[in-house]
């Protein structure tokens, strides 16, 4: 039998907030559904983050629904997400499509792995990775659980390998990461790994998610600015990323776009996005899109 699997973390502020819009636990302890041996082949996910591990580990038809958000710009895996079905993170939802296995991240609200155990669902619980060790751990514990070892160990070796060929080809050099919200990646965040793992430095020196460096940046410049970006994403609200000085350092410098939905959840794609800053030095200086 299944029991909950837990790979611990804490869960990122930034997704706090939609916390706030799950599972209410208050509604009474569910009579435990039956137990099946075998493989669970009727997988439910509660939100994106654990939709992207269901989409690279399990098979197509194990899949019983996705999360609302499985197919959003910031899903990396939303092509192959077409045509699943979908299920809001609700308790009621979820239990009515008689799970094998629940899949999450953040998805339900914090009580939630402890609700669907009560129900007799398995929970397999993949807290976001703080660092790409981390993320390897996630990975293996996720294709453990599934029982497609094999095919996690695969996607480990196919990311290392990546990450290798592209720490190799990058020069020394350093690089700013700027997101349209305001904030630059320092020290400590997951970004900062991702800019060490493509042989770069981080130009800022700071701890944390914070504000662009304006006042810094008025007198000295990093050799890359790396921008995540989404497909259908609109900026209207006025942020530090359209500062004059700002916008002028990336008009006149080296820019590079980076998906931001390899770097919204930890997992293998991350090596798209250190790919993407390792080619954005390689290849030299001035401008770039």
């Amino acid at each position: 039998m299944l029991h909950r699997y837990v790979a611990r973390t804490s869960t990122p502020v930034r997704l706090l907030p939609l916390l706030a819009a799950g599972l209410v636990a208050a509604c009474g302890t569910p009579a435990p559904r039956p137990q099946s041996d075998g493989p669970a082949g009727r997988i439910v996910s509660l939100d994106y983050c654990a939709d992207q591990f269901v989409l690279g580990l399990a098979d197509r038809e194990r899949i019983l629904a996705l999360s609302p958000d499985a197919g959003k710009d910031f899903s990396h895996l939303r092509a192959e997400a077409a045509g699943l079905p979908a299920v809001r993170p609700r308790a009621e939802d979820v239990l009515a499509l008689e799970p094998d296995l629940v899949v999450r991240n953040y998805g339900g609200g914090p009580r939630a792995p402890v609700f669907f155990e009560r129900a007799g669902v398995p929970v397999l619980q993949i807290d976001f990775a703080p660092d790409i060790e981390a993320v390897r751990d996630r990975i293996r514990q996720a294709a453990m659980v599934l029982e497609v070892s094999d095919r996690g160990e695969a996607l480990i070796a196919e990311m290392d390998a990546r990450l290798a060929r592209a720490r190799a080809s990058a020069p020394g050099a350093d690089a700013l990461y700027l997101a349209p919200s305001g904030v630059a990646a320092g020290s400590g965040t997951f970004v900062h790994h991702l800019i060490d793992a493509a042989g770069l430095d981080n130009f800022d020196d700071r701890i944390g998610w914070r504000s662009i460096p304006l006042e810094r940046l008025a007198y000295e410049t990093p050799d890359v600015y790396a921008v995540p970006v989404f497909e259908n994403a609109t900026h209207e609200l006025w942020t530090a990323f359209r500062h004059p000085v700002a916008v002028r350092r990336m008009q006149t410098g080296r820019t590079v776009s980076i998906d931001g939905a390899t770097t919204s959840c930890g997992g293998w794609f991350l090596a798209d996005a250190v790919e993407a800053l390792a080619a954005g030095v390689e290849r030299g200086s001035g401008p770039s899109s």
